[in-house]
């Protein structure tokens, strides 16, 4: 399959991109990576009539780190991720992440604010970023600069927050003491397809903060504050029976099989985090 017609615009900085995207139509698309537009587009499934390449823009490709928080610019591929060149808020959990992700290929062409925006239920780094507790930094020609925390900002499978003409530039991760512990497990078919099942937990005493999130659930990722707060109580995972009664609560529309392998990924995502504390 071949696309259908569209023109295409390569902006030289960000203001201009900005510019570019407030004068555009409704029917005009970002395009970075291109490792989940490009398929779309091939398979006319997405059929843009205009795109908008960021790929170059230096401002989206920079890292930065404070006292507080480190900062991924929204260019950024997973490979430099998994390659560590991004410091590290929690100690390995990025590099992780990364690394299993897709294939090399992909990962060499893919950002983490492609995926981000594309919103896929079985992505990485939409799970990651939720239990990461990160900040997401959008621009739009019209209306600024403005923060939307990671747990608002996917609404569902391929929805999010962000309005029409809005992009995001950054990603920005609060920085976790030298006694935090993250734990992120997934279950797939095989290497580089994606994840039937995602659990991931951050927990920082120094800090009190605790999360448990499930992905690849067929929308948002689940944030479970039970399960959390059974961590933070005990040290460890809950059994296996009551991970499977809390995510039947959930009100998502799970079959037994989803539960089982959800339940089975968190109990192996706390278990080995927590196993050497």
């Amino acid at each position: 399959m071949k696309p259908a017609p569209f023109t295409i615009a390569r902006p030289a900085a960000l203001d201009a991109a900005q510019q570019t995207l407030h004068a555009a139509s409704h029917d005009t698309k970002i395009i970075s990576g291109g490792q989940s537009l490009g398929p779309m587009l091939n398979l006319r499934l997405a059929r843009p009539e205009r795109l908008v390449d960021i790929t170059g823009l230096p401002e989206l490709t920079e890292i930065r780190q404070t006292a507080t928080h480190v900062e991924i610019g929204a260019a950024v591929t997973h490979a430099r991720i998994e390659d560590g060149e991004v410091p590290d808020p929690i100690p390995g959990m990025l590099r992780h992440v990364a690394s299993g992700i897709a294939y090399r290929a992909v990962r060499n062409r893919g950002t983490i604010g492609g995926s981000l925006c594309h919103a896929d239920p079985a992505a990485d780094w939409v799970t990651a970023m939720t239990a990461l507790g990160a900040l997401l930094v959008v621009r739009s020609g019209s209306s600024g600069v403005r923060e939307i925390p990671m747990s608002g900002f996917m609404l569902g499978a391929y929805r999010t927050a962000m309005e029409a003409g809005e992009f995001l530039t950054t990603v920005r991760i609060p920085r976790y003491s030298p006694r935090a512990r993250w734990g992120y497990y997934k279950i797939c078919r095989k290497v580089g397809e994606f994840a039937d099942a995602i659990a991931a937990f951050v927990a920082d005493p120094e800090t009190r903060t605790c999360r448990v999130v499930f992905g690849s659930t067929g929308g948002a990722p689940l944030a479970c504050r039970d399960l959390a707060r059974h961590i933070a109580t005990t040290g460890g995972a809950a059994p296996l029976a009551t991970v499977k009664t809390v995510l039947r609560d959930s009100g998502l529309d799970l079959s037994e099989v989803k539960i089982h392998q959800l339940a089975v990924a968190h109990r192996r995502a706390v278990s080995g985090a927590l196993s050497d504390v």
